[in-house]
């Protein structure tokens, strides 16, 4: 068995599923055009814009230096992993397809290559969904964030030593845990070099463990979800994906991971890296789990990493995860502009453009400062008066000395959604109503609203009422009943679909815009199979088998376990051990725990003991391959048949 073969399966990333087969002809149900109300709308928001000085294009522009020749990046099996011009079609005035705020934001975002911030410190823009930052040192290149994969790294990388003359990279820093943040350091370093100590790896604390974590669990829905936050389905252009409001589209190619060699876990703390100089501040609980911001001091430069960017961000990400700190998030603001304000004359993130002057510096951190503030503060106002959710996100509303500037504005968080986010990091999804507590699920709940309204003819015709007067939140909530209670009444999923689609036109996020075309995508065409990126075999390294024993744990059915089963697991190339006992109601995997008289005991490196346990693989493939097996082969039989499938997708739109 490969060694990659599990890459994404046990973190669950790897995205493939089923289509959804129409059983009756479908009417034409391609994207349409923009309403007379998204017009409408387009051109209100148009009018209700900061002024526009020309200052966050010429930063995005400034020190720039050259990009690649060749826009189109590969793998080494020849597939398109990047296109770096996949954008330049982003010129001139908005269409109305798209929102003004949202098509000005990625008309400067979609700039690539090679920038100079200042003496000694280089981004590398726009070949990823975020940025790698490059610093000098005396011997070599210190690599802060190399970008989402190999591939895209190695590229970037490439590009910086064809116009800064070749330098080996002595040192490399991780931000913070997400993938888009380390998952190309394979394409700049090896992990020969990083072992015989030729290249430091700097983290902040518990960066491994938040790493391995995050996804594994509910890494199936997670991933799933992603396809929408993201649109990975939708092809970039005036009537489909735009970007992810802090960054472009998501690179199709290899995420890889090398441990850290050092980690950070005081802000305060200092390190000279090949003679440069790095305060940091540690920021975990905001933006990511564990995450660290760099003070580059020669050079007084500050770099946020993701903590103040060109946008709000989420305080809950759409795809899902545990909720953030938003008053935390605000001190580390604070925190950071009494540290580092005064001292920095560039202010620079690892998503978006720069900010050049120190008071473009303290303007940004306050600024940011005061949004996330203002949005925990008034959300928890508001939840103290008795609002609900819905009714805080629908009153609260950016105040003008924030919306005035434009990094303050929703291209990837929302007022709305981060403010329910809030409430739920308080108060739970509960909102207090008893009508709430028990509601019938949504298929049943459907039928029974469609019915009530007098059958699905009647709530289309409501629903095309309220189209026709622009309110397609109402039009959606009509539709999305309509589908939910019969998903082959292709003329509510068309209708949907149109619903959905100005929805998303008219959206400032971007990654609302993808939700909502995704969804409408699904509804005309079905869910079809698709994914993301791949994992190298190092990032199933990095999950500790605790984590995935958990994991299988959450996919037992005891239901089809006709009688209890003992096994005992030996990881051969981990000298670790697994007790597993799967009863009439759990399945309990203790690691370092071997039962002592297991029904069976299989021995074998832990890729295949995951094959078995993941992937499901017949019992001869894996002996073939080296698995041993000791005992009752029926009760591994047994286990498997009672394991759900890895999560290969899911239907969103429709039940």
């Amino acid at each position: 068995m490969r060694a990659t073969a599990l890459r994404s399966t046990a973190l669950a990333l790897l995205l493939v599923s089923t289509a959804l087969a129409a059983k009756q002809p479908a009417p034409d149900l391609g994207a349409k055009p923009p309403s007379p109300a998204t017009v409408a709308a387009q051109t209100r928001v148009k009018a209700t814009l900061p002024a526009e000085d020309g200052r966050d294009a010429e930063f995005a522009q400034r020190g720039f230096i050259a990009t690649r020749s060749d826009p189109i990046i590969r793998d080494a099996k020849g597939k398109l992993v990047w296109n770096l011009d996949a954008y330049n079609w982003i010129t001139g005035p908005a269409p109305a397809t798209v929102n003004p705020s949202l098509w000005r934001e990625v008309g400067i975002l979609r700039h690539h290559g090679l920038f100079k911030v200042t003496d000694g410190v280089w981004q590398v823009r726009g070949f990823d969904a975020s940025n790698m930052t490059i610093l000098a040192g005396k011997t070599g290149w210190i690599i802060i964030d190399p970008l989402t994969t190999r591939e895209t790294a190695a590229a970037a990388l490439e590009l910086v030593n064809q116009q800064l003359g070749a330098r080996p990279v002595v040192a490399v820093i991780y931000s913070h845990s997400h993938a888009d943040h380390f998952g190309g350091v394979r394409g700049i370093v090896s992990e020969a070099d990083v072992k015989a100590g030729k290249v430091q790896i700097i983290a902040p604390a518990k960066f491994i463990e938040e790493t391995a974590s995050e996804n594994v669990l509910a890494g199936g829905a997670m991933g799933r979800r992603a396809n929408y936050q993201f649109g990975v389905f939708l092809q970039p252009g005036p009537q489909g994906q735009m970007g992810s409001g802090i960054g472009m589209g998501v690179a199709a190619g290899e995420i890889t991971l090398i441990e850290p060699t050092d980690t950070v876990s005081k802000t305060g703390e200092a390190r000279t890296v090949d003679g440069v100089t790095l305060e940091f501040q540690i920021v975990s609980g905001s933006e990511a789990p564990s995450e660290l911001n760099v003070y580059i001091a020669a050079p007084r430069v500050f770099l946020s990493a993701e903590m103040s960017t060109c946008s709000l961000h989420n305080i809950l990400t759409p795809r899902g995860a545990k909720v953030r700190d938003s008053h935390a998030w605000a001190g580390f603001l604070d925190e950071a502009l009494q540290l580092y304000g005064s001292r920095s004359d560039a202010v620079i993130s690892s998503h978006c453009w720069p900010r050049f002057g120190n008071g473009e510096v303290t303007g940004m951190l306050a600024s940011q400062r005061d949004n996330y503030a203002f949005l925990h503060d008034q959300t928890v106002r508001r939840m103290n008066q008795g609002q609900t959710p819905a009714e805080i996100a629908e009153g609260l509303v950016q105040p003008p000395e924030l919306a005035g500037q434009w990094f303050n504005h929703g291209y990837y968080g929302t007022y709305s959604h981060n403010s329910k986010a809030v409430y739920q990091f308080y108060l739970g999804w509960y909102d207090g109503n008893p009508a709430n507590l028990n509601p019938w699920p949504p298929q049943d709940r459907a039928k029974r609203y469609v019915g009530a309204l007098g059958g699905a003819k009647k709530v289309i015709a409501l629903a095309k009422k309220a189209m026709a007067e622009g309110d397609y939140r109402w039009s959606s909530e009509l539709l999305n009943h309509a589908v939910f209670a019969d998903p082959a009444n292709m003329a509510a999923r068309a209708l949907l679909a149109d619903s959905y689609e100005q929805q998303g036109y008219q959206a400032e996020s971007a990654i609302w815009r993808n939700q909502f075309l995704s969804a409408a995508r699904d509804l005309r065409q079905g869910y079809k199979p698709g994914g993301l990126n791949t994992q190298n075999q190092d990032m199933i390294a990095a999950v500790p088998t605790q984590l995935l024993m958990d994991s299988v744990a959450t996919r037992f059915d005891p239901a089809r376990l006709a009688a209890p089963v003992t096994i005992n697991l030996v990881l051969s190339d981990r000298t670790e051990t697994v007790g597993i006992e799967a009863g009439k109601a759990v399945l309990i995997a203790r690691v370092g725990q071997p039962l002592g008289n297991p029904a069976v005991t299989i021995t074998g490196p832990r890729r295949l003991i995951l094959g078995l346990l993941f992937l499901n693989l017949p019992l001869a493939q894996l002996e073939a391959a080296g698995l041993k097996i000791t005992g009752d082969r029926a009760a591994i039989a047994a286990l498997q048949g009672a394991l759900d499938p890895v999560s290969t997708g899911f239907t969103i739109a429709e039940p």
